[in-house]
């Protein structure tokens, strides 16, 4: 199998993936690896699903679930930050098993990992300029360097060439940008002795399991307030082995307000669709996407996502319910790329002046159109045109009655005709006003859109 690239096909759900192609990386080939086992023992048909099928947090409940995610979903746009070892090398966070780098020779690169003054601060200015209200960044990636301060190992920021906590600095620059933070760890960890052993040795399952249980705990005890705990590649154990509940059950007790993502191999509080958008039914979800092709620094990585795609993603993730947390890959110094400064820096000006459509809104059934897409918040459908047709906007086979149209952000009035069929918005300029140009449209009811019965019920006076 070609281990650079997989397509997935996600399950039926609302959210239409923008971008179904994957490229292989951390948690995509282990669910492909797990997935395979698993095909070629029974001679199932292979197929990724992400979304756990149960609603119900494992350590908590429903309603408590309700409470602490209460910003969550009112924020909708996040940063995912990640950042380690593997920037000095600059070919990807793969790179320690993608080249075969043995451990020993991978533990040079902590002597060589410098990052610059303030480097924080600059991640987090940019996330509230885009628009962002929350953060993620990688506290101990795949490679098991640790970027905060840990007793339990010397493979750490302070004790290595750094000199420092990485951690703390973006906790003190977060909170300065008043976002809301989170920490990703890894519980894979391609540095540690028992790190595969584990699975078949039970006294080193016991070392591990204590070791990743300890720095999970020095996370949640020295930081102040953690509003996220992102766990990625369970690999190699099970929930059991990994003393999954026990874990989340110490992290609730150090952090009542904290919500946990899926990857602990229990579902908690919500799921992690990869590279995709796909909501879940009866859970909340985060899609979590790069800006180019790598989750790491890659120096030649240049296939950037557009601001305008971005915001599609983003405002797919919002029509369906979902967030959206989007990457940044700093260099070995930190510094953002400058092609992510200029993406997200034009998504902060669209979302300066649209935001409230995307943080605002409310689950959204329209959703068909060939240059349009749709956010709601009570009864005002917000039409969000990301190919310019020209003089004419054409939206088909609402239900409902139309009583006004504004372009949104100015408020200007735009002149509409509505049949049965589809509502035109006419008089508009030759070429497009924006990025994305937001219409609102206030309906006599929740938007919905039926194409079927609209299709059954249009004329056919036509001769065949």
């Amino acid at each position: 199998m070609n281990a650079d690239l997989i397509r997935v096909h996600p399950r039926k759900s609302a959210a239409k993936p923008i971008q179904e192609a994957i490229p292989m990386n951390r948690r995509n080939y282990l669910a492909l690896m797990s997935a395979a086992a698993g095909a070629l023992a029974t001679g199932a048909k292979l197929e990724l699903v992400s979304a756990q099928d149960a609603g119900t947090p494992t350590t908590s409940t429903v309603e408590d679930r309700a409470r602490r995610m209460k910003w969550w979903h009112e924020a909708k746009f996040g940063m995912f930050i990640h950042w380690g070892l593997y920037s000095t090398l600059g070919r990807h966070e793969w790179v320690m098993e993608n080249e075969g780098i043995p451990a020993k020779e991978y533990e040079q690169y902590a002597d060589r990992f410098k990052p610059k003054p303030n480097f924080a601060q600059d991640w987090a200015r940019l996330a509230k300029r885009a628009g962002m209200k929350y953060m993620v960044m990688t506290s101990k990636h795949h490679e098991g360097f640790c970027n905060f301060d840990s007793k339990l190992t010397n493979y750490c920021a302070t004790k290595k060439a750094p000199g420092r906590d990485l951690v703390r600095e973006y906790v003190e620059a977060a909170r300065a940008e008043g976002l809301r933070f989170g920490f990703y760890y890894s519980l894979m960890d391609w540095h540690h002795p028992d790190g595969a052993r584990c699975l078949k040795d039970e006294a080193a399952r016991r070392r591990f399991v204590d070791y990743i249980h300890g720095q999970v705990r020095e996370l949640m005890t020295n930081y102040g307030k953690v509003d996220i705990l992102w766990y990625d590649v369970p690999w190699p154990l099970d929930a059991k082995g990994w003393e999954s509940v026990e874990m989340n059950t110490m992290v609730r007790k150090l952090q009542p307000d904290i919500i946990i993502n899926n990857r602990s191999k229990i579902p908690e509080d919500f799921d992690t669709p990869e590279q995709r958008i796909e909501a879940s039914a009866n859970r909340p979800w985060e899609s979590c996407m790069t800006l180019n092709d790598s989750w790491g620094y890659h120096i030649s990585d240049r296939n950037w996502k557009s601001p305008t795609t971005v915001i599609r993603n983003l405002v797919t993730c919002a029509r369906d319910g979902g967030n959206y947390l989007l990457n940044i890959g700093p260099t070995e110094d930190g510094s953002i790329p400058p092609e992510s400064v200029q993406v997200l820096t034009t998504v902060g000006d669209w979302m300066s002046r649209h935001g409230d459509t995307i943080r605002l809104s409310d689950n959204c059934q329209p959703r068909r159109g060939n240059y349009v897409t749709y956010t709601r918040k009570g009864n005002t459908l917000y039409a969000h045109v990301y190919y310019w047709p020209g003089e004419t906007v054409v939206i088909a086979n609402l239900l409902n009655k139309v009583s006004s149209v504004t372009m949104h952000g100015s408020n200007a009035p735009v002149k509409f005709e509505q049949d049965d069929f589809r509502i035109r918005l006419t008089g508009l300029p030759k070429h497009a006003p924006e990025l994305l140009t937001t219409f609102a449209l206030e309906c006599d009811g929740e938007p919905r859109q039926s194409h079927e019965s609209k299709r059954a019920e249009k004329p056919r006076d036509v001769t065949a």
